[in-house]
C-alpha cells in the first residue's frame, strides 16, 4: 500500500537529495580533481672526475714511405721478395743483368792502366823538363778521370742488385722478370711502406684548438694527449697513441689544421688510407658536473633548459650552461649545484610550474665512456 506525502515533505525530500549531492562533489584534499601531484623520477646531480675527450675524423699513413727505383739501367733478372711481405732495410728486391756493368768496369780498369801508365812516363820526363807542364797536367788529369771511371763502373755493379731502402711491408711488384729498366724512371718499381708505428691524420678547426688549448690550461695538462681509436666496424683499437704535433699552416679554404697521432702497430691492424675516429684526450676535471641528457631540453630561444625540484617539492624550468656532450651526459657550468634534483622521467607531464611527488629515476645510466669494455659477465 502507498503513502502520499504532503506536498511540504516531498519538497524537502528532494532539497535534501540535492544538498548531500552536492556535499559529494566538493571533496577536497589529496583526491580531489585528477589524482595529486603527478608523479616524477628526479636524478641527483653530484660532480665527478672526467676526462674530456673530442672526437676527429681520420686517415692512416704509414710513418715512412720509400719507392723503389732502379739506380741503374738493364734488364730485370730476378725478384727475390715476396709480394706483400716483410722486408728489411738493405735486402736484396731484384737483380738487374750485370753483364753490361761488368763490361764497363773492365774496360775502365784497362783505361785507368793506360792513364797511370802514361802519367808516371810523364812525370819521370817533366822533372827533366823533357815535355811541358801543360802536357804533364794534361797526363795527371787524364788518370784522375780515368780512377773516377773506374768508380762510377764499380757503382754501376753495386746497384745492378736493387736493395730496400727502409724495412716495411713491401706491395706489389710493377715490374717482372725480363723487363728493361732504366736509370732515373718515373715509374717505381716497388713500394716499401714503414707500418709499425703508423701515423694518423686528423682534421680540426682553428677555433676548436684555441678552445682545446683553454681547456687543457684551464685543468693543467702537460705532454702530448692521448689518443684512442674507433675503427669502421665500431671496435675500439686495443693500443692507445699519443699526438705528435700539429700543421703549423692553417688551410684558407677550410681554417683547419691538420694534426698526427702515433700508435704502436705490432700485428699490422692498421693500414695505410683507413678511416678512423680518433678520441683525443683534451683536459681532465676533477669536479665536473654531469646531467643526463633526458633531463636537457631546449626552449624556443634554443636556450639550454632542465627541470628542476627543490624542497617545495615544485617543479620548475631553469636555464643551464650546456657546454658539451660527456658520453651519454651533459657537461654543465652554471645553473645547477651538486645536490640539486633534475627530473628525467615523466617531463610530458610538466605543464609550468607545478607541484610534483618525485621518486629516484629508474631509467638513468650515466656513462662518461661510450666505448670503454662492458664488465665481465656484461654485454656480447
Amino acid at each position: 500500500m502507498s503513502v502520499k506525502l504532503p506536498n511540504a515533505a516531498r519538497t524537502a525530500l528532494a532539497v535534501a537529495a540535492v544538498a548531500m549531492l552536492m556535499a559529494c562533489g566538493d571533496q577536497s584534499g589529496p583526491q580531489a580533481g585528477a589524482q595529486g601531484p603527478a608523479a616524477v623520477g628526479v636524478y641527483t646531480v653530484q660532480t665527478q672526475a672526467v676526462a674530456l675527450t673530442t672526437e676527429l675524423p681520420g686517415r692512416t699513413v704509414a710513418s715512412r714511405v720509400a719507392q723503389v727505383r732502379p739506380q741503374t739501367s738493364g734488364i730485370v733478372q730476378k725478384r727475390w721478395f715476396e709480394e706483400g711481405s716483410m722486408v728489411k732495410q738493405g735486402q736484396a728486391l731484384y737483380q738487374i743483368d750485370p753483364a753490361t756493368m761488368n763490361a764497363q768496369l773492365a774496360k775502365a780498369q784497362a783505361q785507368l792502366l793506360s792513364a797511370e801508365n802514361l802519367a808516371r812516363r810523364y812525370e819521370v820526363l817533366r822533372a827533366k823538363n823533357a815535355i811541358s807542364q801543360q802536357q804533364y797536367d794534361d797526363a795527371m788529369s787524364a788518370w784522375r778521370n780515368a780512377q773516377a771511371d773506374v768508380e762510377l763502373a764499380r757503382i754501376d755493379t753495386v746497384y745492378a742488385k736493387v736493395l730496400s731502402p727502409i724495412a716495411g711491408r713491401i706491395g706489389r711488384s710493377l715490374v717482372t722478370e725480363g723487363a728493361l729498366v732504366t736509370q732515373g724512371q718515373s715509374q717505381e718499381m716497388a713500394t716499401v711502406q714503414q707500418l709499425d708505428p703508423i701515423h694518423i691524420d686528423m682534421q680540426q678547426s682553428m677555433a676548436d684548438i684555441l678552445r682545446l688549448q683553454s681547456e687543457n690550461a684551464q685543468s693543467g695538462a702537460k705532454g702530448n694527449a692521448k689518443v684512442r681509436l674507433v675503427l669502421e666496424d665500431g671496435s675500439v683499437y686495443p693500443l692507445q697513441g699519443m699526438l705528435q704535433f700539429s700543421e703549423m699552416q692553417v688551410d684558407e679554404s677550410t681554417g683547419s689544421v691538420t694534426l698526427r697521432a702515433t700508435f704502436a702497430n705490432p700485428d699490422g691492424l692498421l693500414r695505410p688510407g683507413m678511416f678512423v675516429r680518433a678520441q683525443v684526450q683534451t683536459a681532465a676535471r676533477d669536479a665536473a658536473l654531469l646531467v643526463p641528457q633526458q633531463a636537457v631540453w631546449r626552449n624556443t630561444q634554443g636556450q639550454a633548459m632542465v627541470w628542476a625540484v627543490g624542497d617545495d617539492k615544485i617543479a620548475k624550468a631553469r636555464p643551464v650552461n650546456a657546454v658539451r656532450t660527456v658520453g651519454n651526459t651533459w657537461l654543465v657550468e652554471g645553473g645547477l649545484q651538486a645536490g640539486e634534483q633534475v627530473i628525467t622521467e615523466g617531463l610530458q607531464k610538466l605543464r609550468g610550474e607545478m607541484p610534483v611527488n618525485p621518486v629516484p629515476a629508474q631509467n638513468v645510466d650515466i656513462v662518461t665512456d661510450l666505448y670503454a669494455p662492458a664488465p665481465a659477465g656484461q654485454g656480447a
